[in-house]
């Protein structure tokens, strides 16, 4: 094992990669040709036995009663959206800093969305900037979205939907397994959605996604709306969408949900073994003058670290210096929505939103994923280490 290069030392060059594909499927290969081959030969390639088992499955996983496979994360906020009849005329709260279809999908059902400023320790929503908006505009609903792994405040959320009759949306794209006091994402508020994009915790071969729910009517009418509205077959109830979830990917995310635990787990203890090599690194600040700031995690929230995310104001010359030292990292987003050129028409500017406008100057993800090797870390810590001395 490597050890940790400090200052005045030769700079090492092994290269770390943000993410390795291969060495999972090193691990799962079999079980999932197994499974594809399964799908090839009983030639079920639409809404096979393969969904029909993963939804199950991935219910339980959940803690609920209905999963509802589609075509991709994004395809399942909008199914979230329209399962409520939130449409045109009505209005969601959501969070300027996460990924395009946050509100992209608000804007595809026709409702209208409302931004609010996030937390700056765990850049989720910031329940009391919701309560503000909330308070000045009639608003149907709010979507938390469960940002880098960590479940948004869902007390004090679930707290004010309660008083105002607003419905609760989980954007739990990036969180498949974590945890709210307890309670497993996807089950936190009336309906979520998660995606199943590649670089997931819990992950297909392709787009895929799937929303959750307790409630039998929603489940009901989110599967009738990801097959074009039909409920009999060339009977269209409605105009839907053609979202369903493709039975080849049912049948990976069936082998690999079989893993997610563990994988979550393993997430942790990098998390925990970066958070200590960086103490020891001597470059930790409790704020950003005073050196990088390590991810923070909420007490209530079982974290899964889809990202592990730090954040320095010198973000962009770090990023390049560990580019150079061939290491991956990314920047998990550098540009808020309300600054998106395609978005400004929802009225919005620089400056309305400063903590999460701080945080896209801040923040940079470094390598995680469960097969990271701890020689791999320490590269990463000293090459960022030598960056700051």
């Amino acid at each position: 094992m490597n050890q940790m290069v400090v200052a005045g030392e030769k700079a090492t060059l092994q290269s770390v990669p943000m993410l390795d594909f291969g060495r999972e499927y090193a691990e799962v290969r079999e079980e999932v040709l197994a499974a594809i081959e399964a799908v090839c030969a009983g030639q079920r390639f639409i809404l096979g036995p393969e969904v029909a088992r993963f939804e199950q499955a991935a219910a339980d996983a959940c803690g609920v009663a209905h999963a509802v496979g589609c075509a991709s994360g994004t395809d399942a906020l909008w199914l979230a959206l329209a399962a409520l009849e939130i449409g045109p005329g009505h209005a969601v709260v959501t969070t300027p800093f996460s990924f395009f279809a946050t509100v992209s999908s608000i804007l595809r059902a026709g409702a209208t969305p409302l931004l609010a400023d996030i937390d700056e320790a765990t850049f989720n929503l910031d329940p009391a900037q919701v309560k503000a908006v909330s308070s000045t505009r009639k608003v149907t609903a709010v979507m938390p979205v469960h940002l880098y792994g960590q479940c948004a405040d869902m007390d004090a959320l679930r707290s004010l939907a309660s008083t105002t009759g607003l419905r609760i949306v989980e954007d739990a794209a990036q969180a498949f397994g974590a945890t709210w006091n307890g309670v497993r994402a996807g089950a936190l508020g009336d309906v979520a959605a998660f995606s199943f994009y590649p670089t997931k915790n819990l992950s297909a071969y392709g787009d895929a996604g799937m929303t959750t729910t307790a409630d039998d009517a929603l489940a009901e009418r989110m599967t009738m709306l990801r097959a074009h509205g039909m409920r009999k077959r060339y009977f269209h109830d409605e105009v839907g969408w053609n979202s369903r979830l493709d039975t080849l990917q049912a049948a990976v995310l069936e082998v690999k949900l079989r893993r997610v635990d563990a994988g979550n787990a393993r997430r942790r203890e990098i998390a925990a073994k970066y958070d200590d090599l960086f103490r020891a690194a001597g470059i930790v600040g409790s704020s950003t003058a005073d050196g990088i700031v390590l991810p923070f995690t909420d007490p209530r929230a079982g974290h899964v670290f889809h990202q592990y995310v730090i954040r320095t104001p010198k973000r962009d010359a770090l990023k390049d210096f560990l580019t150079n030292q061939k290491i991956g990292s990314e920047i998990y987003y550098p540009l808020p929505l309300h600054l998106q050129e395609s978005l400004k028409s929802l009225g919005y500017k620089l400056g309305d939103f400063p903590v999460s406008e701080k945080a896209a100057n801040e923040v940079l993800a470094l390598p995680i994923f469960p097969e990271l090797r701890e020689d791999e870390q320490e590269t990463v810590v000293a090459a960022i280490r030598r960056f700051y001395r």
